[in-house]
This record gives C-alpha cells, sequence and structure tokens, in this order.
C-alpha cells in the first residue's frame, strides 16, 4: 500500500473529504433544490424584522394594513414549508452521500486481500464501516442543514445591518476576532480528541466482536472477569476522551454565550442613546436587535458544525487509509479452461514478514487427478502452503503453476473456482443448510443437484432426520451441528462446485472414531478423480497417497511413497511409528467402548 506522510493527510483531510462525497455521485438536482428553499427560507426570516419595524415606528393599529398583515403571514408561511423542504432535501442527499460512502466501503471490504485482514482486527474494520461512517452521516444531515441555513442568516443579516446601521455594526464585529482566537486553537483539540475516541471506539469493539463471538471460550475458560477488565478499560477510556471533549465544549459554548450578550447589552446600550439623539428610530433599534438575534443563533450552529467537522476529518482519514489499501483485482488475467493440470510449485519463498521466512525453497509437483500428501511437524507451513495455493498470499519468490501457466495471468476468480477447500474446522455462515451448500455458486441450484451432493457427501440421512431438512438455522458459525455434520455439508458445499482442484486441511483431525468413518467416505467421493493435495495427521489418509511430500521447518526434507519414505526418512519413519502406535491402542479399545455401549 502507499504510505502517505502523517502531515500531508491533514493537510489534505478537507480535500479527502469532499473528494470521497463527490464520489458517491450526489443527487445535485435535489442539492440545487435544496439551496434554493433555503435562500427562500433565509429571505422570508429577513423580511420580518422589516415589517417589525414600520409596526414599532407607527405604533398605532390603524397604520396597519391588510396588505402588511398578508405579506407577514405570508413570509411565515414560506418560511416554514420553505425551511422543511431544504431540511427534508439536505437530508436526502445527505443520507444518499453516506449510503453511497458505506456501499463503496462495503465493496471494497471484500475486495482487499486476506493480507489486509492479518494487519487489522475485525473490530476496527467494522468500526470503520459503522462509526466513521456514522459520524459523516451526523455532518451531512444534521449539522450541515444548520450550518448553510445560518451562514446565509449571517450573510444576509449583516448586511441588512449594515444599511441599518453601519457603525453599530462595525461595533459589534469588534468581537468576532477575539472569539476566533479561542475557538480555532480550541477546535484543532477537538480533531485531536476525535481521532484518538475513534481509535479506541474501534478497539473497543474489536473487543467486543472477539469475546461475543468466542462466548463459549469465554465461558468454557472461565474467562469473564478477566474479558469484563478488558473492557471496562475500553469503557473508561472512551468516557475519559468524552470528558475531554466535553470540557472544551463547555468552554466554548459558555464564551459563545458571553461575547453574544456582552455584544447584545452593548448594542441595546449604544442604540438606545442614538435613538434618543434622534439619529436613529425605535423601530430600527429593535429590527437591529431582531437581526442580530438571527446573526447569534446560527454563529451557535456554525461553531457546533465546524466542531462537528473536525471530528469527521479524523473519521475520513481512517476511511480513506481503507481505501487506499491495495485490492484484489477478481477480473484480471486470463480464464482458465476445464482440462485438467499438475499443480506446480517452482523455488517458491515466503513470510509474513520479509525478516521471517515460513517456507523457502519449495519445489513440489502434485499430478493431475492423483493424491499428494503434505506432512510434518505442527508449524512446518503446511497450512501456509495451501493459502499460496489459494493465492491469499503472493510468495516472495517463486512462482505457483498450474501446469505451464503462472498462476499470477490468471483470472483470480475463474483460479478459486477450480478449488474446492475443506478445512479442520470448516466454517458455516448463519443460515440455513441449503444456503451454506450453495454458498457463494451464481447459478440456481436444482433440487436434484443438491439432493446427489448432499447423498454424496453422506449428509442426507442427518439432514433429512432435522425437522426443517434444509431449511435448518444452523446458528453463527454453524454451532448447531456437529463437527462430523459442518464436515460434510462443507464436502457437500465443494462437490456442488465441481472443482478440478481439492485443498483437504486435516479434514477429518478433530472428528470422533464414527464421524471419521463416515466423513472420510464423503472425501473419497469428493476425491474421486480430481488434483488433491491433502494435508494430513492420520496415517490413513496418507498411506493411499500418490505422493508424500514432508516439510520440516518451512523445507521439503522428504519426496515418494509410503515404503519409500518408511525406508530413506528418518523423521516420517518416527512419525508413521508414532501414528501406528495410536492407531494400535484406538483399536485394542474397540471392544471396551461396544461392551461398554451394551451395557448402558
Amino acid at each position: 500500500m502507499k504510505k502517505r506522510d502523517e502531515n500531508e493527510i491533514k493537510k489534505g483531510s478537507w480535500k479527502l473529504l469532499f473528494k470521497m462525497m463527490k464520489e458517491t455521485k450526489p443527487p445535485m438536482v435535489v442539492f440545487t433544490i435544496a439551496v434554493v428553499m433555503s435562500i427562500t427560507k433565509t429571505l422570508a426570516s429577513l423580511v420580518v424584522p422589516l415589517f417589525t419595524k414600520n409596526l414599532v415606528n407607527s405604533f398605532s393599529v390603524a397604520n396597519i394594513t391588510n396588505v402588511q398583515i398578508a405579506m407577514l403571514v405570508s413570509m411565515f408561511i414560506i418560511q416554514a414549508l420553505a425551511g422543511g423542504l431544504s431540511i427534508y432535501m439536505l437530508n436526502y442527499v445527505g443520507q444518499k452521500i453516506v449510503a453511497g460512502i458505506r456501499d463503496k466501503l462495503w465493496r471494497k471490504l471484500l475486495k482487499l486481500p486476506v493480507e489486509y485482514y492479518d494487519a487489522n482486527e475485525t473490530g476496527e474494520t467494522i468500526s470503520r464501516m459503522t462509526n466513521d461512517t456514522m459520524i459523516v452521516k451526523n455532518l451531512i444531515t444534521e449539522y450541515s442543514t444548520s450550518f448553510f441555513n445560518g451562514i446565509i442568516s449571517i450573510v444576509g443579516s449583516m448586511v441588512i445591518l449594515l444599511v441599518l446601521d453601519w457603525e453599530m455594526t462595525l461595533t459589534m464585529l469588534v468581537a468576532v476576532p477575539l472569539v476566533l482566537l479561542v475557538v480555532v486553537p480550541l477546535g484543532r483539540q477537538i480533531h485531536k480528541i476525535s481521532k484518538a475516541t475513534q481509535d479506541e471506539t474501534a478497539s473497543f469493539t474489536a473487543i467486543l466482536s472477539q469475546v461475543l463471538s468466542e462466548i463459549r471460550l469465554v465461558k468454557a475458560s472461565s474467562a469473564e472477569k478477566n474479558e469484563y477488565e478488558k473492557g471496562a478499560l475500553g469503557i473508561s477510556n472512551l468516557m475519559s476522551f468524552g470528558l475531554k471533549e466535553s470540557k472544551i465544549q463547555a468552554l466554548i459554548s459558555p464564551l459563545m454565550s458571553l461575547v453574544m450578550m456582552a455584544i447584545l447589552v452593548l448594542i441595546i446600550g449604544y442604540g438606545g442613546m442614538r435613538v434618543s439623539s434622534g439619529a436613529l428610530t425605535a423601530g430600527d433599534l429593535v429590527a437591529f436587535i431582531l437581526y442580530l438575534i438571527q446573526v447569534i443563533i446560527p454563529l451557535g450552529q456554525v461553531t457546533t458544525f465546524f466542531t462537528q467537522l473536525q471530528k469527521t476529518l479524523g473519521a475520513t482519514e481512517r476511511i480513506m487509509h481503507t481505501f487506499e489499501f491495495e485490492e484484489e483485482d477478481h477480473n484480471a488475467g486470463l480464464a482458465l479452461g476445464g482440462d485438467q493440470f499438475p499443480i506446480v510449485l517452482e523455488n517458491v519463498t515466503f513470510g509474513y514478514k520479509p525478516e521471517e521466512m515460513i517456507l523457502e525453497d519449495i519445489n513440489i509437483v502434485a499430478e493431475s487427478g492423483e493424491i499428494t500428501a503434505i506432512v510434518g511437524p505442527s508449524g512446518s507451513g503446511k497450512t501456509t502452503l495451501f493459502s499460496l495455493i489459494e493465492r491469499f498470499y503472493q510468495p516472495q519468490v517463486g512462482t505457483i503453476k498450474l501446469g505451464h501457466v503462472d498462476s499470477t495471468t490468471v483470472n483470480l476468480k475463474s483460479w478459486r473456482r477450480k478449488i474446492g477447500y475443506v478445512s479442520q474446522e470448516s466454517p458455516l455462515i448463519s443460515g440455513t443448510i441449503r444456503e451454506n451448500i450453495c454458498y457463494g455458486l451464481d447459478e440456481p441450484i436444482s433440487d436434484e443437484a443438491l439432493n446427489e451432493a448432499v447423498k454424496m457427501a453422506y449428509a442426507d440421512e442427518f439432514i433429512q432426520a432435522l425437522p426443517e431438512g434444509f431449511e435448518t438455522q444452523v446458528g453463527e458459525r454453524g454451532v448447531k451441528l456437529s463437527g462430523g455434520q459442518r464436515q460434510r455439508i462443507a464436502i457437500a458445499r465443494a462437490l456442488l462446485r465441481k472443482p478440478q482442484i481439492l485443498l483437504l486441511d486435516e479434514a477429518t483431525s478433530s472428528l470422533d472414531s464414527h464421524s471419521e468413518v463416515v466423513v472420510q467416505k464423503a472425501l473419497n467421493n469428493l476425491m474421486y478423480g480430481r488434483t488433491t493435495l491433502v494435508i494430513a495427521h492420520r496415517m490413513s489418509t496418507i498411506v493411499d497417497a500418490s505422493k508424500i511430500i514432508f516439510i520440516d521447518k518451512g523445507r521439503v526434507t522428504g519426496c515418494g511413497t509410503h515404503e519409500k519414505l518408511l525406508a530413506t526418512h528418518a523423521l516420517y519413519r518416527k512419525f508413521a511409528t508414532q501414528q501406528l502406535r495410536l492407531n494400535q491402542q484406538t483399536l485394542e479399545s474397540i471392544p471396551l467402548m461396544l461392551e461398554d455401549s451394551l451395557v448402558s
């Protein structure tokens, strides 16, 4: 990702905000009408003090004509209607802009590579989508409306005030530089606090997301107290930042009120003297005070707007940081045909950090239509190897090919469509069994094809036994199903995709013996005729493989059949011997298990 200087970001925050808003293509016709309505409402409000001036000067009901009353009532009605329409339309424009930002951000998040999510906690990413966009929405839909109307009111009122009495108006304006000297530095402090608050909110959201998604682990580990303390610290930090912001608000609001009241008292005193001297009429003074109010109230709104703007600029910087991260291009490159080819890894070297290589100089050929087993100690890089084949990451050195075709030249969507992946903990989405089996497929799946896949995955019996069948809700991450049931749903999902390449990552290691037998049968159906790479610790999966690759500490240290490696590779021989001993112990325990079950 292209790194940006922090000072450059701060200087360009305004530009970033307007650029982000412009890219959402807001409805300019509606915005123009809203502006016209705002101007109309403000002009109508500016006419009212002029009528009041005439009423005060005449001090006689007889001098009030029906036309004046009709015009005054008309101004009130126009002011109300135009004001309501402008508020609604500006809110409409604001909602469209924020919806556009969220839509673009959501599209971006789905296209970001896995390495982005490795570097950024899920809760922080959620905070960008929810909290930061909400701050932008509030600025546009709530504060910008009052700001825009306020600016028009202030400008219009100031023009009329200068016409009524320029000396009094200039006297009033002396206070403006004094207010700015205080408000501007405080606004900068609000900006800093706002950024810190957003970061803390993102961290707090990350804690909530992690704890609530793994609440069973928390309870099973009796970790409620520890997690409470983490959450309480986040709540305390958020309160601390909120109090800091409140202190600044506590300075700004009274200061503005003090200045405005001082100006009002000054104008009434000075204006009274000018009325007594005959330089100003009583009606002019009343109109002057009414226009002054139309300046004072919007000034408070404008100050609030700039405070909120500082928060929004901080949120914009965080959102733009996400937008700047380089995304995956799913459509660039060649589309793969239907032919099967071997998977070839040539001199592949990879590390999540440049200084820490996980895999070094890996050379593997997984022949088309055959089973290639990847074995080795935990932490040797087996799952990382699968991530490279899936193209979640790109190797620092070397190439991954399908036949003679370099993977980097192939359409990413086409490449992943060729691959079926079944992991140790097969992920499920919250939804129905049908939705999980058909997940990610573009075309509607017929009941016939669905039933066939389910039958081959040996999932038909348990699905039919459920009261709602395919429409059964699996719960968050599939918690309502057993491990074996989740695995069989994952296998059915892979079967529906009709992949040419299978990646099986210890797909039976977490299952009990009965579930393992059933799932292994389903896997045999899935593997038939496909190029398959298997990560496994169970000898039953390994011994039948056409080729076994032994990886230790990120390097290939052995390659061959089970018999060859037993004879030539000491570490593999130790690995196999341990497995056989475990299998023998399991076989010896089966009669005892059967006896216990018969007794019960």
